[in-house]
């Protein structure tokens, strides 16, 4: 059973920083694309970065210069690092990845991790 873990989520002052993690674990073979998504209350869910198995990054537009999102294949964990909050990144974030295990590829999503920002 391939799960998602996702921790470190949390209250955040405006203008501070919080790193969130996702850990892959079950039987895998490959992990090929990762990303971070959001839901705001009453917003559709947002992509907010992705990373490919190549490196290759994406970033919402609003989030750009202020998160960083980073993997570490050997242990099958993404990373989302986010810097210069603001009160509207407040929201759920979910982790999500594209996994291959026993049968074949698979969209695997993590359980949210609040992430509030306010004074």
């Amino acid at each position: 059973q391939v799960q998602l873990v996702v921790s470190g989520g949390g209250l955040v002052q405006p203008g501070g920083s919080l790193r969130i993690s996702c850990a892959a674990s079950g039987i895998i073979f490959r992990i090929d694309d990762m990303g971070w998504y959001r839901q705001a209350p009453g917003k559709q869910r947002e992509l907010v970065a992705s990373l490919t198995s190549s490196g290759t990054t994406n970033y919402y537009d609003s989030v750009k210069g202020r998160f960083t999102i980073s993997r570490d294949k050997t242990k099958k964990m993404v990373y989302l690092q986010m810097n210069s909050l603001k009160p509207e990144d407040t929201a759920v974030y979910y982790c999500n990845a594209d996994i291959l295990t026993i049968t074949k590829t698979k969209n695997y999503w993590g359980q949210g991790t609040q992430v509030t920002v306010s004074s």
